[in-house]
């Protein structure tokens, strides 16, 4: 082999971007012990060294650990308990400097992407066959005008969606189907299981990221607030029988959340509760996470799939809008299988891959109204690939590939796309009611409020979340200070990669994140709702992914510049350190800091509601108690929720007690402890009833109980 020149070395690092590396000869490496190789066969590979690496001397890679350490101290200097933004923006752009130095150096080990797979031609589909499709098409939409589901209009919607997958899907060449596969494997009489260290590892990532995302589920968050009483109410309304297409109550909602937490409740017998609807939800945080970690495999390797569902499975961020709840967990859930099935059909040009991201895309749209951005970014990768060279000789696969999701993603939704041709207003006033002066009146020039959301929804990671007690602690930056920090470096990594490979994905994958933000960047008449971690929930999926290649390439640059001991310890305590240290703060920020302000920001809805059923069991029934009405006060149907009576609204205003004189027996009248005006009405109405305060276990949420004797209520 022909040495390098001088002149040749000083070309490549002067042109660090590109993939193309000088090889030098390696004398010592033919030195390796087989001993030493089959040592470092038995290591799983997230820790394993090459086995010249063990062979060559210590080339400490001090830049791109440095990057590390920058990127750390400039995070911790923007947490809430610092919040110096001058020496952040310092040392950021300190790791910014160190980060394209390593690169230099070739200190950084960035995970390359796939190389696109040999194209194979689509078997075309007859004419006839997409008449048949479009007339069956036509009878769903006319099968839905009522906007409810029953049975037959369900039978034709799935005899179309079968048609068209009929139509569309190839078969497998070779190997059969996944599902033939499996049960090959199952039907065997002797069933291998082959344990490896990766396999502990994964073990261990699972069994962390389940404690965090079911830790005190109950408890964490306590209390329900009025969206929750919509969503019950919604619920059963289902379990009534009222199996609606789309949920008008409260400017209306999405249905899948209704007809989940439905079959949670018939499937565990857990009732019309907060926990029926928390289940749902964290199921679908969980559920996330496969397809996070295939996208990490599909734009690096399985260790930054690996990494990123450890760092997104504990991170707060999406663990508190798992636990709320509320539909937000369906933004990410449907998006991270679109983007993986659009990548990875863009790559292999499988017709199948479009097929699968255009039923993700159709059941999303049907999940949360955010996901409505997601087309947009479809269109936005497919644009992108076709601007690469990646696509030479593939351009007109790719748009046809975007025409079956399309096809696809419509068949699924065609039943909500009837509810939205029928109720226009209906089906988008939420969303325009933040877009538009629909609701009110737009605060400032729209372009203005326009790049103001913007920047702040771009640096809520490093910055603020924003002010919504509800679903964040507020004010405080998105990530974690690891997550962050590793965050920053995978987008900067990200950016070096690209001037490598100019491959289309690494820039789809820094635009996906302002995209998926844009339904609370677009809060224009409602700018203070902006960033909202519920409304940018479906960045989390790329998020994580860029914290994954941020530490990958970090841990596989220190394996391969030093000897295999050393590597792997600096390894080992790399990752243990980190994960600690972010496990750690994201504990405290969920079951510390977020249960604690939400338990002093939201109602007691509980206690009340147990006081009235611990009456309904006692002296009293559930019809004779009541809460007197105040501004601002508790949800009067989330009382009822949690008395045991999910369907019964206990308010009554003041003007409405003297009306109670007809019922007889014991009665029970709540009031909030500034409401002298209801406390007068109650004495004079019934001067003989006992007034008490129950003590709340929450400072400041006190509330009155006037019991009414039966004898005193003649």
């Amino acid at each position: 082999m022909d040495e390098p020149t001088v002149l040749d070395y000083v070309k490549e690092k002067l042109t660090f971007w590109r993939s193309g590396k000088l090889s030098f000869p390696d004398t010592e490496s033919a030195a390796v012990s087989p001993a030493l190789e089959a040592s470092e066969a038995a290591l799983p590979e997230f820790l394993s060294l090459p086995a010249a690496a063990a062979a060559r001397e210590i080339n400490f890679p001090w830049h791109s650990s440095l990057a590390l350490v920058a990127a750390l101290i400039a995070q911790l200097s923007l947490e809430p308990s610092w919040r110096s933004l001058s020496v952040g923006i310092t040392f950021y752009l300190i790791a910014a400097g160190l980060v394209v130095w390593g690169a230099l150096e070739g200190e950084w080990a960035i995970p390359p992407l796939r190389e696109d797979e040999r194209l194979s031609a689509w078997p075309a589909v007859r004419p006839e066959s997409w008449l048949i499709g479009a007339l069956l098409a036509g009878l769903t939409y006319l099968v839905f005008a009522g906007g409810k589901f029953n049975l037959f209009n369900l039978i034709i919607w799935g005899l179309t969606l079968g048609y068209f997958l009929r139509i569309l899907w190839v078969p497998a060449v070779s190997g059969g189907s996944w599902i033939r596969r499996l049960w090959g494997k199952i039907s065997r009489s002797q069933w291998e299981i082959h344990f490896s260290r990766w396999t502990l590892l994964v073990a261990m990532v699972i069994a962390l990221v389940v404690f965090f995302r079911t830790y005190q589920l109950v408890q964490v968050p306590p209390e329900m607030v009025s969206d929750h009483a919509e969503k019950l109410l919604d619920v059963s309304d289902v379990l009534n029988g009222q199996t609606s297409v789309f949920f008008p109550r409260n400017t209306g909602r999405e249905a899948i959340q209704f007809y989940l937490t439905a079959g949670i409740i018939l499937l565990f017998h857990t009732g019309l509760t907060f926990l029926s609807l928390k289940i749902g939800t964290v199921l679908g945080g969980l559920l996330t996470l496969p397809y996070i970690y295939l996208l990490g495999k599909e734009i690096g390797n399985k260790r930054v799939g690996l990494i990123a569902v450890l760092f997104a499975g504990i991170a707060y961020w999406p663990n508190i809008f798992s636990r709320i709840g509320l539909r937000f967990t369906l933004y990410p859930l449907f998006v991270a299988p679109t983007l993986y099935y659009l990548i990875r059909g863009l790559r292999t040009a499988r017709r199948n891959d479009f097929i699968l991201a255009g039923i993700a895309l159709g059941l999303g749209l049907q999940g949360y109204t955010s996901f409505r951005i997601t087309p947009f970014v479809v269109v936005a990768g497919v644009a992108l690939y076709l601007l690469h060279r990646q696509s030479r000789g593939a351009r007109l696969q790719a748009i046809y590939g975007l025409g079956i999701i399309a096809l696809v993603s419509f068949v699924v939704f065609l039943p909500l796309f009837r509810y939205a041709i029928d109720n226009p207003q209906l089906f988008a006033f939420r969303a325009f009611s933040r877009l538009g002066s629909v609701e009110r009146p737009l605060p400032g020039p729209a372009g203005l409020i326009f790049l103001q959301n913007l920047w702040n929804a771009v640096t809520m990671f490093f910055w603020s979340d924003g002010e919504i007690w509800v679903h964040s602690v507020t004010f405080r930056p998105a990530l974690d200070v690891v997550s962050a920090a590793l965050f920053f470096l995978g987008i900067a990594l990200v950016v070096i990669r690209y001037l490598r490979q100019r491959n289309w994905t690494d820039p789809f994958l820094l635009l996906s994140i302002p995209l998926l933000m844009m339904p609370s960047i677009l809060s224009l008449a409602f700018p203070a709702e902006n960033p909202s971690l519920n409304r940018t929930a479906g960045a989390i999926v790329p998020v994580f992914l860029l914290v994954g290649i941020g530490l990958d390439a970090l841990l596989s640059g220190i394996k391969e510049r030093l000897p295999r001991d050393a590597g792997m310890g600096l390894v080992s305590g790399v990752i243990l350190v980190l994960v600690a240290w972010s496990a750690s703060q994201n504990y405290d920020l969920v079951f510390n800091q977020y249960e604690r302000v939400y338990q002093q920001s939201s109602w007691n809805t509980t206690e009340i509601g147990q006081v009235i059923r611990g009456f309904a069991g006692s002296v009293g029934t559930a019809d004779s108690a009541w809460v007197v009405g105040f501004p601002y006060w508790v949800d009067t149907r989330l009382v009822g929720i949690n008395a045991g009576y999910p369907t019964k609204d206990y308010a009554i205003w003041p003007d409405q007690i003297s009306a109670t004189r007809q019922i007889a027996g014991a009665k029970l009248f709540i009031l909030n402890p500034q409401d002298t005006q209801g406390l007068d009405t109650l004495r004079s109405v019934y001067p003989q009833g006992s007034l008490s305060t129950y003590q709340s276990r929450t400072p400041t949420k006190d509330f009155l109980m006037y019991l009414v004797s039966p004898t005193s209520s003649q």
